[in-house]
């Protein structure tokens, strides 16, 4: 059985299908909660792939002024984000060292972060980004529901639980798929694209 939620994950991370994208609900081969929470990711994947799609390096690349982020900057991000929630939920601890360095500049952008995302094309941000999903998908097809609602400490001194966590992640990529969204407008305005 535990082959199978894992042949589904990897599935469904590259498919996301098109008849079930707009449906949140239990998924195949997850906990019925776990399964909602799988929709709403699958979903904010889906609009962002939209968003991105067809961007070239250089669009990628592009930084309206230096204190602003480029496209690819915002997906490394988003990997990154995914990549820290999952050592902090699965595992229960921080990044290792060889982890910091792959995606620390990712998760706090800045000036490592532009030098980091810069030159890359939009197929290995999309790498990163289904390799990183594609754990969390594997992760959450073997937790049960009970899990979303274990505590943790968290932000400014407050208890926090799983759901909350996974939710942060996804808002977050929704947050910034919002910011894709403006900046490839901006660039079709400045004639970049």
């Amino acid at each position: 059985m535990n082959n199978q939620k894992e042949d589904y994950a990897a599935e469904w991370s590259r498919r996301l299908a098109d008849e079930d994208v707009y449906r949140i609900g239990p998924r195949p081969g997850y906990s019925p909660q776990i399964g909602q929470l799988v929709a709403m990711m699958g979903y904010a994947r889906h609009t962002t792939l939209a968003a991105v799609r067809g961007l070239t390096i250089r669009e990628l690349d592009v930084r309206f002024d230096e204190a602003s982020n480029s496209i690819g900057m915002l997906l490394g991000h988003m990997a990154a984000v995914e990549a820290i929630y999952q050592v902090l939920t699965f595992d229960g601890r921080s990044f290792t060292e060889e982890e910091e360095s792959r995606w620390g500049p990712g998760l706090q952008l800045g000036e490592e972060g532009a030098r980091v995302h810069r030159g890359r094309s939009l197929d290995e941000y999309l790498a990163d980004l289904e390799e990183v999903r594609g754990r969390t998908l594997r992760e959450l097809a073997r937790l049960g529901d009970d899990w979303l609602f274990v505590e943790t400490p968290f932000w400014y001194d407050k208890q926090a639980n799983n759901y909350f966590k996974w939710f942060h992640v996804i808002e977050d990529e929704l947050s910034h798929r919002g910011q894709i969204r403006w900046l490839r407008r901006r660039l079709a305005e400045a004639g970049e694209a």
